[in-house]
């Protein structure tokens, strides 16, 4: 009892050190996405309707690439708990080579999305608005996949604040070149909504290159040799990297979708619901990203305990990422719960009744967000979990499941047949995070029982 009670102890308090800079920097960079609101609210809602549309479409294909590319983290991690520098170096160098491959189609796909939304009966205006602000966002797309990749591997040796300062850096920068190139100031011309891309790709680019010299002069880095002979790409490396990260990458697709889906569903109402919509889904991916973070944390210790063959470290690993996770997102729902007008109040004026409409809205989205708050930190920490298993295919299928197969037909079923609206939109994302939850779960105690059944490890209580 003692030795496990030493092992709770040990990986609560080295998630908690590893999750803490993570979260913080999960949040620093969803903050250039709530940046971009707030000050596009200045705008108007049918600017904030553009960013919407505009959003909705870049992170459904970006959060493919970022879930394919974070391969680099559970196979960095469990080279590093075993000692395997070499294996460290090639997971890195291959991660920067198939940023490369995946950030050529998807720059194309972006830069030609007006007739899809066309099929899609979205509002004209708002179509042009989001294209040419997807024109000018694109153009940081690889450098932030490159930067992906490098922060994959710093998390998984444990060194996540120098990432994290960089980040939080360029959310300063974020908000100043919104500021310059949105409205005009220092000499420049006023772009509006398109401002804002620009400012996405200046940011990605400074992120990298940030990020970058940090693992050229790092000690801690350099030794690990990640970007030498990068030259030419690595196949063996580049198969595995695909195989592990294919799913995680279509697991984020599959649930980036759902989402996506109710943008898309939302914005046949018009710009004002598209609006609120938008609104609170921002608030609600802030929120995430520290549930995010800790998934994170939790795959580099379970990936690591992996590596040093101490599996019951793993499983206290994991069951510990899932309850932090879960505990934070009951405190974010109270909140959502209990103040949703004030929050909308951060991004409209609530006294002009031009914003009547979407104020109303986006309240009622607000509650129904802190319904799916908890579920949405428990299925990603424990997706977290698993892809320190390297476990992320009956993941992927569990998504599918969760988000296509009820989440979406739930949300078009209760949204346009039920005629509930962005309600009813929102109500099946509700249902399919909660299944989501529950199987991910499942699946972690499953992984769990066999791991420690195999090794003979006592369980835990």
């Amino acid at each position: 009892m003692k030795h496990l009670h030493h092992i709770v102890r040990t990986e609560t308090r080295e998630l908690v050190l590893l999750a803490g800079p993570i979260a913080l920097m999960q949040v620093g960079q969803i903050s250039n996405g709530f940046v971009d609101v707030l000050m596009v609210g200045q705008l108007g809602p049918a600017s904030l309707a553009g960013v919407a549309l505009g959003n909705a479409t870049y992170f459904l294909f970006v959060l493919v690439c970022i879930g394919t590319l974070m391969a680099v983290g559970p196979m960095v991690s469990q080279a590093f708990g075993a000692d395997d520098h070499d294996l460290i170096g090639r997971s890195v160098r291959q991660g920067i080579w198939l940023g490369l491959a995946l950030a050529v189609p998807v720059v194309f796909v972006l830069w030609n999305t007006a007739h899809l939304w066309q099929h899609m009966r979205q509002d004209a205006a708002t179509i042009i608005m989001a294209q040419a602000y997807l024109r000018a966002a694109v153009w940081g797309l690889l450098p932030f996949l490159w930067f992906i990749a490098l922060r994959s591997f710093i998390e998984a040796v444990s060194r996540p604040w120098p990432v994290t300062f960089i980040i939080l850096t360029g959310v300063g920068l974020n908000a100043l070149a919104n500021y310059a190139l949105m409205f005009g100031r220092f000499g420049l011309p006023a772009l509006g909504l398109v401002g804002t891309g620009w400012a996405t790709a200046i940011v990605n680019w400074f992120m990298f290159l940030a990020v970058l010299v940090l693992v050229q002069a790092r000690p801690k880095f350099c030794t690990l040799a990640a970007l030498k002979h990068l030259r030419r790409p690595d196949l063996p490396v580049i198969r595995e990297l695909l195989h592990i990260g294919l799913p995680i990458g279509a697991s984020y697709g599959l649930e980036v979708t759902m989402f996506s889906a109710a943008a898309f569903f939302v914005g046949t109402l018009g710009p004002a619901p598209l609006a609120a919509h938008q609104i609170a889904i921002q608030c609600a991916a802030f929120t995430f990203m520290v549930p995010l973070g800790i998934g994170i944390a939790t795959t580099v210790r379970v990936g690591q305990a992996i590596g040093r063959k101490e599996p019951i470290h793993a499983v206290w690993a994991g069951y510990l990422g899932m309850g932090l996770a879960g505990l934070f997102m009951l405190c974010t729902s109270i909140l959502f719960w209990v103040f949703p007008r004030s929050i909308v109040g951060l991004f409209l004026d609530l006294g002009d009744p031009a914003n009547a409409i979407t104020v109303t809205i986006g309240v009622s989205l607000l509650g129904l967000a802190a319904f799916f708050q908890i579920f949405d930190g428990l299925q990603v920490s424990a997706a977290g979990a698993l892809r320190g298993f390297k476990d992320t295919r009956t993941p992927m299928v569990i998504c599918f499941i969760s988000y296509w197969l009820l989440g979406i037909p739930l949300a078009a079923t209760l949204g346009f047949m039920a005629g509930l609206g962005a309600q009813g939109f929102w109500w099946g994302l509700v249902a399919g995070l909660f299944a989501a939850a529950c199987m991910l779960g499942l699946r972690f105690w499953w992984r769990s029982r066999r791991l420690r059944g195999r090794k003979q490890h006592r369980n835990p209580p």
